[in-house]
C-alpha cells in the first residue's frame, strides 16, 4: 500500500531517528510528558542462521510514530554483538546515534553502496510481532547499515519497510501535541563541510548552504549540519565537544506554543526550541508550526 512512509523507488527519505538510553519506562514518561503517543516495548528479533527461529538482536524499543517518518528509544536487551555495540555507545553517553533513510529497495542500495567502495555491514532482515486492532502482525525490514565506526555520528543505515501499515498504525500517530512529521536531524560538527561531504556521498544527494551551516535536503525530511558553536548555544552545552554527532531533531507540529511554558523553551525564529529531558540523553527539540 503506497503511502507517505513507502518512498518512490529512486527516493530517499528521512525514515527515523534513533536514541539510545537506559530506561524505557524513564523514557516514555518523559516523551508522554511532552504529549508524544508511545508505542508499547517490543524486542527486535532476526531469523537464526540455522534453526530460522527468531532470536534477540541485542535491542528492543519504544517508538514515537509520526504520520510522516517516526522517533525510536532503543534499550539493551542481549549481549549480541549490536548489543555490545549499543553499550559501548550509551556507556559515552545517552541520546541521539542513529540516523535511518527510507529507500523502496534497501537490499539494491546496499549493492550499490558497496559498489561505491562504501564499507557495509552485511545486508540484514529484522522482524517484529507488532499488536494491531485487529490481532498481530510481523514488521519486517530490511536493513543496509555502514559499518561500525565508519560515521562517528553513530550507526547509520537504509531501511525498507516491508509491512508498513503495521507500523503506522492510526492509534499512534495521534498525538495530543500535533506531532505529524519528523522534518529534520540535526548535526554538530567543529567543521560542518566535512560530514556533508560524507552523507552527501552516502545519500547521493547534495548539500547547500543553510544559514552557517549546510543541509542536505531528502525526497521528504532533511539533515542539517551546524557549526559546533551553533549547535551548543542551541542545545545549552556541548553534546560532544570536538567530533561530529547528532544533537536534536525538528519536529512538524500543529502548534508548538503548546510546549511554550515548559521549562527552557524559547523561540528561536518560527521555531520552538527544547531541550531534551535527561532520560533522553543529551540534545534538543525544535519544534516548528505544521
Amino acid at each position: 500500500m503506497k503511502s507517505a512512509n513507502t518512498p518512490a523507488p529512486d527516493d530517499i527519505c528521512l525514515d527515523h531517528s534513533g536514541h539510545f538510553v537506559a530506561d524505557a519506562d524513564a523514557a516514555r514518561v518523559a516523551l508522554q510528558s511532552l504529549g508524544f503517543t508511545v508505542t508499547p516495548f517490543s524486542a527486535q528479533t532476526q531469523p537464526d542462521p540455522d534453526t530460522g527461529e527468531p532470536r534477540l538482536t541485542g535491542t528492543g524499543n519504544i517508538c514515537v510514530m509520526l504520520a510522516e517518518g517516526y522517533l525510536e528509544f532503543l534499550i539493551h536487551t542481549a549481549d549480541t554483538a549490536i548489543g555490545r555495540e549499543f553499550k559501548a555507545a550509551l556507556d559515552r553517553r545517552a541520546g541521539l546515534h542513529l540516523a535511518a533513510f527510507g529507500a523502496a529497495d534497501a537490499a539494491a542500495r546496499h549493492a550499490a553502496l558497496q559498489a561505491d567502495r562504501h564499507d557495509m555491514r552485511p545486508l540484514v532482515h529484522f522482524s517484529r510481532e507488532v499488536e494491531t486492532e485487529t490481532g498481530f502482525e510481523t514488521a519486517a525490514f530490511t536493513v543496509a547499515r555502514l559499518a561500525a565506526g565508519v560515521m562517528p555520528e553513530g550507526r547509520v543505515q537504509i531501511v525498507t519497510h516491508h509491512n508498513a501499515p503495521a507500523i503506522w498504525q492510526p492509534r499512534w500517530t495521534d498525538h495530543t501535541n500535533g506531532a505529524c512529521a519528523l522534518r529534520s536531524i540535526l548535526i554538530s560538527a567543529p567543521d560542518p563541510a566535512e560530514p556533508a561531504a560524507r552523507f552527501s556521498r552516502f545519500l547521493d544527494r547534495p548539500a547547500v548552504q543553510y544559514g552557517a551551516g549546510l543541509r542536505i535536503p531528502l525526497d521528504r525530511g532533511a539533515l542539517e549540519i551546524l557549526p559546533e558553536k551553533d549547535a551548543t548555544e542551541l542545545v545549552g552545552d556541548p553534546v560532544d565537544a570536538g567530533s561530529s554527532c547528532f544533537v536534536g531533531l525538528r519536529i512538524a507540529l500543529a502548534d508548538p506554543s503548546r510546549l511554550a511554558d515548559r521549562p527552557g523553551a524559547r523561540r528561536i525564529d518560527r521555531s520552538l526550541a527544547l531541550p531534551f529531558d535527561p532520560a533522553l540523553g543529551s540534545g534538543v527539540w525544535l519544534f516548528d508550526p505544521v
